[in-house]
């Protein structure tokens, strides 16, 4: 894993050889935030509204579940269709490959790593310069009130946000947050606005650049505060260093649905071992 730590980022222990990561640089000084000025769809040319695809990654799971049903039951001589598993809200499965959207869960190899141990990382983006994701499970020992660097330079949206709990990241320098709306009607104002990038259906993620975006989102009552989770710091590799600390047995991928992050809840070493479990037993919620 690319590692340029922080000066307030403990040494981590390098996983991989060290690359130049390329897809973000350390933070800049003074980034202005863009504003919501309008919470309007845009329609399409002939006036039609958007058709919304359905979330690909629950009929995947569906199937992967219904599929280990099938296996797990007994042979009969008549040959008899599986019938499909209701997964329910909080599901995770096992992938081979990494995707936007998946999680990765450090295995043993990793726990000698002071940053590293025990993580459960979301991966934001998996683009041609390289895959990028944040840590869940690393909650700093400050909120967004008292890390006064975060929005030093607007009082209003630290104002706004005071009450949250800040997230270590990962080692590399940037700003992250996660939204996801628990009312639907909320989760569709958000994929409107056009300023935030979709993670998985329901869960989108924003940088310091529209956090001012949604900031008045939830000053207008349209998303709670708590919908909210806000990471200093992120995790970064190149194209196919990624892959190779997977093939190297260094993370488990999983696919999961939203419901698994919990985004209001603050959790440690506990979401880690429930990924384990819904993966490694294969159980459905």
């Amino acid at each position: 894993m690319t590692s340029k730590p922080s000066p307030k980022t403990p040494a981590s222990v390098v996983v991989a050889k060290p690359k130049p990561h390329l897809l973000f640089g350390t933070r800049r000084a003074g980034s202005s935030s863009v504003t919501c000025s309008s919470f309007n769809a845009r329609p399409s040319e002939d006036g039609a509204v958007p058709v919304i695809d359905p979330d690909w990654r629950s009929f995947r799971a569906q199937l992967y579940f219904t599929e280990q049903h099938a296996k797990s039951e007994t042979p009969s001589a008549t040959a008899i269709p599986p019938q499909p598993v209701k997964i329910g809200d909080k599901w995770a499965h096992p992938l081979v490959e990494p995707e936007k959207g998946c999680l990765l869960v450090a295995t043993e190899k990793l726990d000698s790593s002071h940053i590293f141990e025990r993580t459960v990382i979301l991966l934001l983006s998996a683009g041609v310069l390289g895959p990028v994701g944040v840590i869940l499970n690393r909650p700093s020992l400050m909120s967004i009130k008292e890390a006064e660097s975060i929005f030093a330079d607007d009082a209003d949206i630290a104002g706004t946000f005071s009450s949250r709990p800040l997230f270590f990241g990962g080692p590399l320098e940037e700003f992250f947050f996660l939204l996801g709306p628990r009312a639907a009607a909320g989760s569709d104002v958000v994929a409107r606005t056009g300023l935030f990038e979709e993670v998985m259906p329901g869960l989108h993620y924003g940088t310091r650049e529209s956090v001012g975006c949604a900031a008045e989102l939830a000053k207008r009552g349209v998303v709670g505060v708590r919908d909210f989770r806000f990471f200093d710091g992120f995790c970064g590799w190149e194209r196919e260093q990624l892959r190779e600390e997977v093939r190297a047995g260094l993370w488990r991928v999983a696919a999961c649905s939203p419901a698994v992050l919990g985004l209001a809840s603050v959790v440690k070493g506990g979401l880690w071992e429930e990924v384990q479990g819904l993966v490694k037993e294969r159980r459905v919620w």
